[in-house]
């Protein structure tokens, strides 16, 4: 049932703050349209933690960011004008299009202190719609249909599954899936989509008679197939059909390399607009060519 078993690799972002990357990966870099899947925390923070935790100003360019959180708090602001607390069991959804500029902030940790765990994911925008015009839109409650089951707890976050469908719009075939199993708890994995993959964000499943714990990621083969749980965990569930070949350098996302070459130089040059609720500390380019995209 499992074709590529991944394992997060810690990234840190400045500031004390680290992620678990998991895509891209080196023998896999997109599953469906999801080209970047980052598990952020689990993490402690104190109140009155310094400034430099915050993911500061920086841009994006064809793909829409997806944030989910089991806990805490992020105060999402973009360049749009938008500015919206993400907080757990809700959907920040930025469609970056043709361009975008936003920050992550924890305000409420600097403020009260906070217990920070979940995902953020890129998904990659079919080509016809890479410079459609930027998007930002929050769901909760309703838009985010859930259940209970035989000790499965699920909510689906985007797309089609398991005979419902999210609110979120979404630009190619895909589905988002976060289960809350409790011990010895089985859930069917969505089979209507060529691509799919199984995400333990906490405990320990089995798929197949293979064990996975947290921090792992099991691309799965085409088929039926299952995830139990050998312990209370926390699994996401992703997967979609491909939308063609991406490149990726840094926050951008294209089909072009010539497009990647402009959005860094538009970046580089100031003349993509900042969050107006910003100050003016922006994350600079990083060293690198973008002709030559990771």
């Amino acid at each position: 049932m499992i074709e590529l078993l991944i394992e997060q690799r810690r990234r840190n972002l400045g500031g004390g703050m680290s992620v678990g990357r998991v895509l891209p990966f080196a023998k896999r870099r997109m599953v469906g349209p999801f080209i970047f899947f980052d598990h952020i925390g689990p993490l402690d923070l104190v109140a009155g933690i310094d400034r430099s935790v915050d993911v500061r100003p920086h841009p994006h360019i064809g793909l829409s960011t997806v944030t989910y959180l089991f806990s805490g708090e992020i105060m999402h602001r973009d360049s749009l004008g938008y500015a919206q607390a993400i907080r757990p069991q809700e959907v920040n959804w930025m469609t970056a299009g043709s361009g975008i500029t936003h920050s992550e902030r924890l305000e409420k940790a600097r403020a009260i202190g906070d217990h920070l765990h979940g995902i953020q994911a890129w998904v990659a925008l079919p080509t016809a719609d890479e410079e459609s015009a930027p998007s930002f839109t929050h769901y909760e409650g309703n838009d985010l249909p859930s259940w209970s089951d035989g000790g499965v707890h699920g909510q689906l976050i985007a797309g089609s599954a398991y005979g419902l469908t999210a609110s979120a719009r979404t630009h190619s075939p895909l589905f988002y899936v976060h289960l809350e199993l409790e011990a010895r708890a089985t859930a069917e994995i969505p089979s209507a989509f060529s691509e799919r993959a199984v995400y333990v964000a906490k405990g320990e499943v089995e798929i197949g008679g293979e064990r996975l714990v947290a921090g792992q990621m099991a691309v799965l083969k085409q088929g039926a197939s299952s995830v139990s749980a050998t312990q209370p965990s926390t699994v996401m569930v992703l997967g979609g059909e491909p939308v063609g070949e991406r490149f990726l350098y840094w926050n951008f996302v294209s089909s072009s390399q010539d497009r990647l070459r402009q959005a860094s130089a538009d970046w580089k040059a100031g003349r993509m607009k900042l969050p107006d609720a910003d100050d003016q500390e922006f994350i600079p380019l990083p060293e690198g060519d973008p002709a030559k995209p990771s």
